[in-house]
Order: C-alpha cells, then sequence, then structure tokens
C-alpha cells in the first residue's frame, strides 16, 4: 500500500542562515499536512529523534502537529513519523533530511527537503555532496537561502 515509485523526486536544499532547524521544520511540516501529504523527517540518531520529538511537542502552545516515533509506535497512522533509520513506515510523500542524514530511498517520495545549517562548513559541505549526487542520479535539485527576514528565496536549480 505504502509503496511508491516516482521517476524524479522534487528535491529542495534549504540553507539555514537565519533560523535554527528547531524553528523551520515546524513550519515545514506544517505546510507538508496543509496540503494532505504525510512525512518522514530522518535525523542522525536515536538521541536526535527524541530531541525533535519533545520540540515539537512544545514548540507552539497553540497548535498541535500530529507526529510520532518509534518509541510512540503505530507509524502507518503517524502523519509525521521521526526516525534515525531509513524507512517508510507511514506512506509518505515528503522526506524531511536533516542533520546529514541521506536516504537510499529518494525515488519513494514525491519531494525532499534537506535542511542544512549554513552557518556549518562541514554541514554545508555535505549538503554540496548529497546535491552532486542527487542531481547525477536524475532527481530535480533546487537550492533555497534565506533572506535577510529569514523568508526563503530559489537561488539555483539543476
Amino acid at each position: 500500500r505504502y509503496l511508491r515509485k516516482q521517476a524524479v523526486t522534487e528535491t529542495r536544499f534549504y540553507h539555514l542562515t537565519r533560523s535554527t532547524l528547531e524553528k523551520a521544520l515546524p513550519r515545514m511540516l506544517e505546510m507538508t499536512l496543509e496540503r494532505g501529504q504525510r512525512a518522514v523527517v530522518l535525523a542522525s540518531s536515536a538521541e536526535r529523534v527524541e530531541a525533535l520529538n519533545a520540540w515539537l511537542w512544545s514548540y507552539n502552545d497553540r497548535t498541535f502537529l500530529p507526529h510520532g516515533s518509534a518509541k510512540d509506535g503505530h507509524a502507518e497512522d503517524q502523519p509525521v513519523w521521526l526516525s534515525d533509520q531509513d524507512e517508510v513506515p507511514n506512506g509518505a510523500d515528503v522526506l524531511f533530511l536533516t542533520d546529514g542524514a541521506t536516504s537510499q530511498r529518494l525515488g519513494e517520495f514525491a519531494r525532499c527537503a534537506v535542511l542544512f545549517d549554513g552557518n556549518d562548513p562541514e554541514a554545508t559541505a555535505a549538503a554540496r555532496a548529497q546535491w552532486r549526487v542527487f542531481k547525477d542520479a536524475g532527481h530535480e535539485v533546487t537550492y533555497w537561502q534565506q533572506d535577510e527576514r529569514g523568508a526563503w528565496a530559489e537561488k539555483q536549480s539543476g
């Protein structure tokens, strides 16, 4: 039921310069859910997954972002699934790669968002390497950077 193969995945690289991942990710997930889509957020470690899980419960006291992780269970019921494993247990349409995480399952998603800290030279270098890999694999890649106000602007496509 959940396995979908895409010929090309729209992959957007988000260069975080004005905000942290913790500030940018919840809004992006909200927009994903507003479009009626599901998401997987792939992080670098189980500890990072649990930190993001806790953050998404508390980042805004006026809204609720439904999500879960292996610790919560019931992956198939979770519109947003947080994991450190390269998996798609909730039938997600959108993949979020954080903390340098990468996926061998990119073709199973309609869209992928690679979020990286532009103030970290290692994270920037890793994102550049991912760009080349994804582009060489035939995926549609675009590069987005935050402007002075923190709004996203497309800077390059490949």
